[in-house]
């Protein structure tokens, strides 16, 4: 998934479904779900709110919307933003001053794919534009493999970006920061704020599937549904407490088909092509700082794994996980096992 700048109105469906009903009364009381729509990063946003103040509600949504609509504008990654500024300048060998925020990102975007030995990598944006995925419509037509062969030459990486305040600079001009992988569950993190400061207590935000709670739904938790990566509907369902945030990476939402082989926006910095061992990939964060962030990040590296994705979620401390492999063989650790509602019909794994 591409967050920002690399959405497109094909996405068929989230990988998350949010189990409520706007507006459905909760039990006998006055409270209930406010909820609106709009569509950002390419994607679907959902943001609702549990209370019994319409007007509180009504102006803290809102105030969540346009704070993505910004983000939105501010770091798309190939219409005129601060964030294609940066790399047009990147590519010129220059250097480039920035936001406060936008250099706190890429600070942030730095350590985060150190911790995923280089899985979750920003820095590939050149790669995706080479793939098709800059753009809201995706052909079936595969890179030219001497201008793939020259990228994958020049390797770029996160750690060839120098940040030095606000200033920021390349050692490798290759270097296209994509914030793709990212960008949701920042604006996940941003969102809470906003809610939290506006004085809501519970509410539920969804964004393309990455999905962040606050309380719950007046006595009983959110409930949400894991899409299914190849069937219509949900493959499990779990309660989401205050606090946590979950996410899924998958091959089924922005993808071409050529000659029977599905490419997905996923793409392996170690081979500068689409992954293929995994259908999809979720993991749930418990509360901690920046869980938006972690749920949309740490699912990538573990996606890109493969068989080796348990290495991956434990490098972001996270137990909670779920992986359907590319024969769609479902493993789940024990931790996500006991919160998960499965029909009969599914076969699980467990793993440690």
């Amino acid at each position: 998934m591409r967050s920002i700048g690399t959405g497109c109105r094909r996405v068929a469906r989230f990988a998350l479904l949010v189990c409520c009903c706007a507006w459905l009364l909760a039990g006998c009381g006055r409270e209930r779900v406010f909820q609106r729509e709009g569509y950002v990063f390419g994607t679907r946003v959902d943001v609702a709110v549990y209370t019994d103040d319409p007007g509180l509600a009504d102006a803290a949504i809102a105030a969540v919307l346009q704070e993505f609509d910004r983000l939105h504008h501010a770091y798309h990654a190939w219409e005129p933003s601060e964030l294609t500024t940066l790399n047009e300048a990147l590519a010129h060998g220059q250097s480039c001053e920035v936001s406060p925020e936008l250099a706190a990102m890429l600070r942030d975007a730095q350590v985060l794919s150190e911790i995923g030995d280089g899985l979750f990598d920003p820095s590939i944006g050149a790669l995706v534009e080479l793939w098709g995925f800059h753009s809201d419509t995706f052909n079936p037509v595969l890179p030219d493999p001497a201008v793939l062969a020259a990228l994958k030459a020049a390797r770029p990486r996160m750690s060839d970006l120098v940040i030095e305040g606000r200033r920021i600079s390349s050692r490798n001009p290759a270097v296209r920061i994509d914030f793709g992988g990212y960008a949701k569950g920042y604006a996940l993190d941003l969102a809470v704020a906003i809610l939290h400061k506006r004085g809501i207590q519970n509410a539920l935000v969804n964004i393309g599937g990455n999905i962040m709670a606050l309380g719950g739904k007046g006595k009983q938790p959110w409930r949400i549904g894991i899409q299914h990566p190849r069937q219509p509907g949900t493959m499990a369902t779990m309660p989401l407490y205050d606090g946590e945030a979950i996410g899924t990476s998958g091959d089924y939402q922005r993808y071409f088909e050529l000659d029977g082989i599905r490419y997905s926006h996923l793409l392996d910095p170690r081979t500068f092509e689409p992954a293929h061992g995994t259908q999809a990939l979720t993991v749930l964060v418990t509360p901690r700082l920046q869980a938006g962030t972690l749920s949309d990040v740490a699912s990538k590296p573990a996606y890109l794994a493969g068989d080796a994705w348990r290495e991956q979620t434990h490098r972001f401390g996270i137990e909670h996980a779920l992986r359907v492999d590319a024969d769609g063989r479902v493993e789940v650790t024990r931790a996500l096992r006991a919160r998960l509602e499965f029909p009969e019909a599914v076969k699980v794994y467990v793993v440690d």
